[in-house]
């Protein structure tokens, strides 16, 4: 059960317009009962713990609206690419994994070639040099590009006879040998021979994940993995493991199974609910198959991937619509932002809105004309500020000019749009202040404020702690429960270990988190 808190001498910002700000907050059986000036709450708490806030800033619990729980918590477990800096790097951390792993297979995560000094396309030969026989399979930072080795084409039975894949790549070298690079749709040839995770992995990457995400202030995601995961997650609510609240989008190939149990968006516990149903319109940027309306400034010939077309897109949203299911699709380009706004205005058109909070995931570039669109249609723009920062020098060398357009939170909100924030973790680290600090600089971390890009789309504290926190829970049709800190909602709240300052964004990076609560429960306490 939830004990009563009294949280006072703090700085908390409530998200409400009516009554922004407050010294303490007073919790009763998981939910708020009163906000204010300490002293005049004192007299009604004399039954709660008391917490000293001591001059710290509290917010709504942060909520991230689009990442990969137990994927994250996979990824914790497998082999380390982020810091590899160039194709040796790479490499060297294979060889190592070679020479020490007990696994058949050495499966990576988080190499990015567009960061390398040398920006080479990397080649099966590449990983062929460090281990010749064992299979290696690394997804790319982004988890839309698979690199493997020989070995591994060989398990697959993958040769110079593989056709293409409708809705993916896999470039071949001039006798039409596969390179080892398989990109959105074609990563399934290899996929399909890798060893899946086995529940007892699966779920403790469950447990290694949601204890990373209280520990980071996080009292709620949006979670796109199959019923793999959500069994997990299960499992841990059944044993009252689950601290936070996770809303569970499925994978569209999982439509057919949903429908026929009766699935609606929404459906479950306080802890664990139905979601969307997630599709894909295009790839992504460091890939080079994000949907363009135009060529590629470093590829003519290249508009991208459509990962779906648009009929397919079209009769699975109509399909879930009609079953009460949501639907969340991401698109990068600015073609499929585009089509996939003309996917919800026909099914708006057929069936009407039906309550349904239609959600686009990314919308990294995305027209003036097709952000008016997006906000008449009602469209959630769910994006992850951290991306803009780490692919802004690729985007500048891929989009060009059209660099205006991408990222454009404040134009966006300006058009009406609810802006919902997420990490897209473990694409990116599953830190929450560090998004806050992007959104509010458009800066890399080691670089001077100053240098903001398009600085006009940068935001304010307030602007991207709303997206954070009201705009999550508005995404997954919870912002009359919690998004806010009043009377009666929820008592999801993020204490961090400083005051937040709208001057200073640069403080983001060197705060912590004090105290996550959910529901009144205290989640991580440092």
């Amino acid at each position: 059960m939830a004990r009563d808190l009294f949280l006072y001498n703090g700085r908390f910002r409530t998200m409400d317009p009516r009554f922004p700000a407050a010294e303490a907050i007073l919790i009763r059986q998981g939910r708020i009962v009163a906000r204010g000036a300490t002293a005049d709450l004192r007299a009604l708490s004399r039954a709660a713990l008391p917490v000293n806030l001591a001059g710290r800033s509290a917010s709504p619990g942060l909520e991230d609206a689009h990442l990969h729980l137990c994927e994250h918590g996979l990824a914790l477990q497998q082999l380390q690419l982020v810091g590899c800096h160039t194709l040796e790097d790479v490499q060297s951390a294979v060889r190592g994994a070679a020479e020490n792993s007990t696994q058949h297979w050495i499966h990576g995560h988080g190499w990015d070639h567009n960061a390398w000094p040398r920006p080479v396309k990397p080649t099966r030969h590449d990983l062929d040099l460090v281990s010749p026989s064992q299979p290696v399979a690394l997804d790319s930072k982004d988890l839309h590009t698979l690199w493997v080795n020989s070995a591994a084409l060989r398990l697959a039975g993958i040769d110079c006879n593989t056709p293409d894949v409708a809705g993916g790549e896999i470039p071949r070298d001039s006798a039409g040998e596969p390179l080892g690079i398989f990109s959105e749709r074609a990563r399934e040839l290899i996929q399909r021979v890798i060893p899946a995770p086995t529940p007892a992995e699966r779920l403790q990457a469950a447990r290694l994940a949601i204890s990373d995400a209280t520990r980071l202030g996080l009292t709620a995601v949006h979670s796109c993995e199959g019923p793999e995961s959500f069994a997990a997650l299960a499992q841990l609510e059944r044993a009252g493991e689950l601290p936070l609240r996770v809303w569970h989008m499925l994978p569209v190939r999982y439509l057919d199974q949903a429908l026929a149990l009766g699935l609606r968006t929404g459906f479950g516990s306080e802890r664990l609910r139905i979601g969307h149903i997630k599709l894909f319109a295009d790839g992504a940027l460091g890939s080079g198959t994000a949907e363009m309306l135009e060529p590629y400034e470093d590829a003519p010939e290249s508009r991208g991937v459509a990962a779906s077309s648009t009929e397919e897109m079209f009769e699975a949203v109509l399909r879930a619509a009609e079953g009460g299911l949501a639907c969340a699709i991401h698109a990068i380009g600015d073609a499929a932002n585009r089509r996939v706004l003309g996917v919800y205005a026909r099914v708006l058109r057929e069936l009407g809105s039906l309550g349904l909070r239609q959600r686009i995931e990314h919308v990294q570039l995305i027209t003036p004309e097709d952000r008016r669109r997006m906000s008449r249609l009602g469209v959630v723009a769910s994006m992850q500020p951290y991306h803009c920062t780490q692919d802004m020098a690729t985007a500048e060398r891929r989009w060009g000019r059209r660099c205006r357009d991408a990222y454009a939170w404040a134009s966006l909100l300006s058009a009406g749009s609810h802006l919902a924030f997420g990490t897209d973790a473990p694409v990116e680290p599953l830190n929450p202040l560090r998004g806050l600090y992007a959104a509010m600089t458009r800066t890399r971390e080691a670089e001077s404020d100053e240098d903001a890009w398009y600085p006009e789309e940068r935001l304010s504290l307030d602007q991207a702690l709303r997206a954070y926190t009201w705009g999550s829970a508005y995404a997954g049709y919870a912002e009359r429960e919690r998004g806010m800190l009043a009377p009666g909602r929820q008592a999801d709240i993020t204490v961090f270990s400083d005051a937040l300052s709208d001057d200073e964004p640069r403080r983001l990076l060197e705060m912590g988190i004090d105290c996550t609560i959910v529901g009144g429960q205290i989640a991580f306490q440092r």
